[in-house]
């Protein structure tokens, strides 16, 4: 990915930090823009000259504004975006409250259609290509996960319709579904060692993915030359625990 330039929303840690370092690792520039400032400074000082970071609250527009800027300021164009940053809470449907409706859509659905909107002409200059996030605990209907479930497909649908409006102006819009061991995954698989066993038995493959070995190379092939004839695709990167048809 020599001479791409991407924005990643999350990208100091988790399964967005994955993503940064392999984008690096092939060879791209990675702005990480996230809300943790210890663990942006962390991942930037791994490579300065090819990673920056900016903390900053992705569902503010003027926040996305800003990102574009920085981007383009110190890498001199945009090639791609990822949006990977979203909060949410867990609990049943009917003790959701208007907070947890909020933080769901402002982080989730907000922050991603913000950075759309933002990133747009710079990727219009550069034909870029957009790598939005769903779940399988949408697709599903996970129970306790109404709120992200809702955002999830909300932008499921925002992707679909931008990848039909910008494809005259070059511009490819994906989405992908990980499934992960996350960093929170795992220790809830320390705690819970039965319940995890139970999803993963799930899961045709037979475990959850490793973030670095199995979601971020699926992000960087959605935003490469390789898949240049792709758009307005659902990718499930979740070992085949959901086999869309």
């Amino acid at each position: 990915m020599k001479d791409h330039v991407v924005i990643v929303t999350g990208g100091a840690a988790g399964i967005g930090g994955a993503i940064t370092v392999e984008l690096v690792r092939r060879g791209a520039h990675v702005l990480a823009v996230d809300l943790d400032a210890d663990a942006g400074r962390e991942i930037s000082a791994a490579d300065p000259e090819r990673i920056a970071f900016m903390e900053g609250d992705i569902s503010k527009e003027a926040v996305a504004r800003e990102a574009v800027q920085m981007a383009v300021s110190r890498f001199g164009k945009l090639t791609g975006l990822v949006n990977n940053a979203h909060a949410s809470r867990q609990k049943p449907l009917l003790e959701h409250t208007a907070r947890d409706w909020a933080l769901s859509f402002d982080t989730g659905f907000w922050g991603t259609l913000n950075f759309m909107k933002a990133a747009h002409p710079e990727l219009a200059r550069t034909g870029g290509a957009i790598v939005n996030f769903g779940s399988g605990a949408a697709l599903n209907g996970q129970p306790n996960q109404a709120a992200y479930a809702a955002a999830k497909e909300a932008i499921r649908g925002l992707s679909r319709v931008a990848a039909n409006e910008w494809a005259e102006d070059g511009i490819r819009v994906n989405v992908v579904c990980p499934l992960a061991l996350t960093e929170g995954v795992a220790k809830w698989k320390e705690a819970h060692p039965d319940q995890y066993e139970e999803v993963a038995a799930k899961v045709p493959l037979g475990r959850l993915g490793d973030p670095q070995e199995d979601i971020a190379p699926v992000v960087a092939f959605l935003l490469g030359k390789d898949s240049r004839y792709m758009t307005g695709q659902t990718v499930m990167a979740d070992g085949g625990g959901t086999m869309l048809r």
